[in-house]
């Protein structure tokens, strides 16, 4: 069972979240709060596995609520739920442990998508946020880099990553992993969103910055 905790200040919010996540299989909903400082007592009492969290609340900020869960719950990964999609809250929530950033204007599905990647082991951007983000992140000096992007990935993607890397077909990446070249290039295709990646020339940079090949 996956348990999940909504911490947004509006009802209705809250609401068509209970409404969309409760009814996942295997999903649970067992604690919500309408204040970043109430919300930090639920999550530190219950442990929860997610937690779906509001950025600009009452008490305590979801930037605020994100910094003490490394304390609270350790454990417990964080969606941010926001309506602001510019690049400094998205870089401070993902400095400070945030496993996805999700806009408000996103549908149901997108969410339910992003906290599956999250349990995955992954990270996850709303699609308007990736290719920005992560460029503005690429360019800024090593020393100022907090996040590795590659823990967006799952560990199939991260595997793909370093095959396609050094230059094989989906074909050959298929042969390696067992898989079939038409799943081999849906984990590029997906990887390549995630990163903001537009082709190889892109995806070789990526991996001779990360060290997957020899620069």
């Amino acid at each position: 069972m996956t348990t999940l905790v909504l911490v947004d200040d509006h009802p209705m919010v809250r609401g068509g979240l209970r409404a969309a996540l409760g009814s996942e299989p295997g999903w649970q909903i067992i604690g919500e709060a309408a204040d970043g400082a109430s919300g930090l007592t639920v999550v530190a009492r219950l442990q929860p596995d997610i937690l779906v969290l509001d950025l600009q609340m009452p008490e305590l900020s979801g930037l605020d609520v994100l910094r003490r869960m490394q304390h609270e719950a350790p454990k417990t990964h964080v969606i941010l739920f926001s309506m602001h999609a510019e690049d400094a809250y998205v870089r401070q929530a993902l400095s400070a442990g945030a496993a996805a950033y999700v806009l408000k204007d996103a549908d149901a599905a997108e969410l339910i998508q992003a906290i599956r990647i999250v349990l995955q082991g992954g990270r996850y951007l709303s699609p308007a946020l990736t290719e920005r983000t992560i460029n503005a992140y690429l360019h800024q000096p090593l020393v100022e880099q907090h996040v590795d992007w590659a823990e967006m990935l799952t560990a199939r993607e991260r595997q793909v990553l370093a095959l396609a890397a050094q230059g094989l077909g989906n074909a050959e990446i298929g042969d390696r992993l067992t898989i079939s070249a038409r799943t081999a290039e849906t984990h590029r295709t997906n990887l390549m969103r995630k990163l903001g990646l537009k082709g190889a020339a892109d995806l070789a940079r990526f991996a001779r910055e990360r060290g997957l090949i020899e620069p």
